[in-house]
């Protein structure tokens, strides 16, 4: 195996062959961990630009202590640590569908693990993030009925391209109003998408959100030499 390239894991899941590899990256001189679904990439340390700010974007729009949230999608774990460098953070629950991707993060195949594992306000739930939006227990197993200060989801590529068909039902008015009965009265929903801002979905959000609006996030792509832009989408629930 190459010191330019390993791959630290490969695991089957319902939905496709899921790997975690390491590669130097010669032009930037720096090591980039991607974990990939499939052919297709679920996230890349290189980018995490978009990821963090979905974490900042939705604590700002939140007041006070001990805010308790949770984050759906593990992935390599930087929403997760922006959420947590916030000092008003109280509590955060990340609920990740892949088992193998909660093992990479405890046994320190990725470079966040060991400090998410280690972080006494951050538990890792295994489960399927749609699934649990949808019923009446929510995002807490050993708390059914859980409300949350806010909800920050980055799974899907976006709300048209998805890794499941299945969660389609989540981005329709309905699977958003089941989500938000596990918000509190002014709570946060933030949504992390790898396209540009998506104006039929923002409507979509105000029929069921107030302040309903999406925040492109700009930044540099250094192997392509141009700006890209993401977009992070943020709703609150009416009080």
């Amino acid at each position: 195996m190459s010191v330019y390239f390993q791959e630290l894991d490969y695991q089957p899941t319902p939905i496709g062959m899921l790997s975690l590899r390491r590669r130097r990256e010669l032009a930037l001189g720096r090591d980039v961990f991607e974990i990939k679904l499939g052919e297709q990439f679920l996230m890349s340390s290189l980018f995490t630009v978009s990821e963090i700010a979905l974490a900042r974007l939705g604590l700002a729009e939140l007041t006070g202590q001990g805010l308790e949230v949770v984050v759906g999608g593990l992935g390599l774990g930087h929403t997760a640590q922006a959420v947590l460098e916030s000092e008003a953070v109280g509590a955060l629950v990340v609920v990740e569908l892949f088992e193998p991707v909660i093992a990479w993060h405890r046994e320190g195949l990725v470079p966040l693990g060991e400090a998410l594992s280690a972080d006494p306000r951050c538990r890792i739930v295994q489960g399927d993030f749609f699934a649990l939006a949808a019923s009446a227990d929510g995002f807490d197993p050993d708390a059914p009925g859980r409300q949350f200060d806010a909800i920050l989801l980055d799974i899907d590529h976006s709300p048209e391209f998805l890794l499941d068909p299945a969660n389609a039902r989540f981005y329709a008015p309905e699977g958003l109003r089941a989500m938000a009965a596990h918000l509190r009265p002014g709570g946060v929903f933030g949504l992390w998408s790898n396209e540009v801002p998506d104006e039929g979905f923002t409507e979509r959000l105000a029929t069921v959100f107030t302040d309903a609006r999406a925040e492109p996030v700009t930044f540099h792509n250094p192997l392509q030499h141009c700006d890209m832009t993401q977009t992070v989408y943020l709703a609150r629930k009416p009080r």
